[in-house]
């Protein structure tokens, strides 16, 4: 059994910790309200854009617009892998580092040479770097500070390789965030675009249609369309995974607290059978020595 010193000295850091853990939850949880309130604000602007795009759908036959619509050869890949800069956040960084390894080694398994990793976060580019793999870590550090400003500046990197023919499909690998306790794993192919399927009907479609005037014309407000809507989804990826970071911290933060709880009553509990033992060695030596003069 350890020393009654050794028992108190653990108790003493275990004290230290919790208040950090305790500390840390408070303040994940003062950044999640704030984070989750912007990506909140930020979903019906992203779900209005991809509305009006399957609107106007009807005019990606265009050869202007052709360059984001026609499926190629899959021969390169770019991810968009968005982790945090920090850990102690549970298995949020690890999924996403999963996942990406994942469609490297099955989705890609025919290409895994030419998949670029463009890695948004230090924790991911760090550790996919060790793992040896092909990563360009030039927006490592733009999830620090997010704002819009930062989110474009890569959506017009991605925009810029595609349509210069460096990589055949782009694809985001990222948390969603659900909630507080919830985060979903996710990855999604933005480049080249995939149309979507319009669930209304025909005369519903074209009372939709007429109820919009075109100027200058369609391709045009595409051609402006597209790019912003990108972007859009690049932003709205990293708002998700600041507000999922935050969350997942909390909850890891308040899972840590409890068990150094929990630690500290064993502790306490252990430390008092210590002093237990120790005061009943003494009391035996005492009556020891008591019968030995008596005697």
């Amino acid at each position: 059994m350890p020393s009654q010193k050794e028992i108190r000295s653990r108790i003493s850091s275990t004290i230290s910790t919790q208040q950090i853990t305790k500390a840390m939850k408070l303040v994940s949880a003062t950044k999640l309200k704030k984070a989750s309130d912007a990506i909140v604000r930020m979903r019906p602007y992203a779900l209005k854009l991809q509305g009006i795009m399957a609107n106007l759908q009807d005019s990606i036959d265009d050869d202007r617009l052709a360059v984001y619509f026609k499926p190629r050869e899959v021969k390169k890949v770019l991810l968009v892998v968005i982790t945090s800069d920090r850990g102690l956040c549970g298995a949020f960084n690890s999924n996403v580092i999963k996942r990406t390894r994942t469609l490297i080694h099955e989705k890609y398994s025919n290409h895994s040479d030419n998949v670029t990793l463009l890695c948004i976060g230090k924790k991911g580019a760090e550790f996919l770097k060790r793992l040896k793999y092909n990563v360009d870590s030039r927006y490592m550090l733009h999830f620090a500070g997010l704002d819009a400003a930062k989110a474009f500046e890569v959506g017009d990197y991605v925009l810029d390789v595609f349509r210069k023919g460096e990589y055949d499909q782009i694809e985001l690998v990222y948390n969603q965030f659900k909630n507080a306790a919830t985060q979903i794993l996710s990855n999604e192919v933005i480049l080249p675009i995939v149309p979507q399927k319009i669930t209304v009907s025909a005369n519903k479609q074209k009372q939709m249609l007429n109820d919009y005037i075109f100027e200058p014309g369609k391709v045009e407000i595409l051609q402006d369309l597209i790019p912003r809507s990108i972007k859009t989804q690049v932003y709205r990826a990293m708002l998700d995974s600041l507000a999922s970071e935050h969350g997942a911290r909390m909850v890891a933060m308040d899972k840590a607290t409890e068990n150094a709880g929990d630690l500290l009553f064993n502790l306490k509990l252990q430390y008092n059978q210590a002093r237990q033992a120790a005061i009943t060695r003494e009391i035996s030596e005492i009556v020891g020595g008591v019968a030995a003069l008596e005697g």
